[in-house]
């Protein structure tokens, strides 16, 4: 059996990011500046949260809704926010849907390391395009995703569908 590698040279930053733990990129990212927005990847803002790119993808078009409030659970938001981040989650379904045409979302919040949260200091929702058929081979053979767009084309496709969404 030959073993072949994977180019995937957007997965360093993961392994270098992984190691700092002074700072907290969800409360550093919303800075409402558009040459700033476009570096993090915010897509778009509410009164209480925002819609970032998530760096590490499962698929083309994968989100985050986050909280501007550094809290690790959702009961510890108050309902004026947790209805805020509700509003915001359906702009981003919405944003979605018209940037892609994906007949399928997967929506999550992963509460606390143990229920797998990468980042359980700061709950964030996950918004995952779907597709029939976007599983194949490549992960259960390969142990790996291919992901065919860029994050700047991503974020690109996002903002226009996201200035039409409101």
């Amino acid at each position: 059996m030959t073993v072949e590698s994977l180019w995937a040279p957007w997965r360093i930053g993961y392994v270098k990011d992984a190691k700092r733990s002074d700072e907290c990129v969800f409360c550093v990212a919303p800075t409402h500046d558009p040459e700033s927005d476009r570096a993090h990847g915010v897509i778009g803002y509410s009164q209480h949260s925002y819609v970032i790119l998530n760096r590490y993808p499962y698929t083309n078009g994968h989100v985050l809704v986050v909280p501007y409030a550094h809290e690790s659970e959702i009961d510890q938001l108050g309902p004026e926010i947790q209805a805020d981040l509700h509003r915001l989650l359906m702009r981003a379904v919405a944003t979605l849907k018209r940037a892609y045409g994906c007949p399928g979302l997967n929506i999550g919040l992963n509460m606390g390391a143990a229920a797998g949260a990468g980042i359980a200091a700061h709950l964030h929702y996950h918004v995952v395009p779907r597709w029939p058929g976007d599983t194949n081979f490549m992960p259960v053979i390969g142990g790996a995703k291919v992901i065919p767009e860029s994050l700047e084309a991503v974020y690109d496709r996002l903002r226009e569908a996201w200035d039409h969404s409101a």
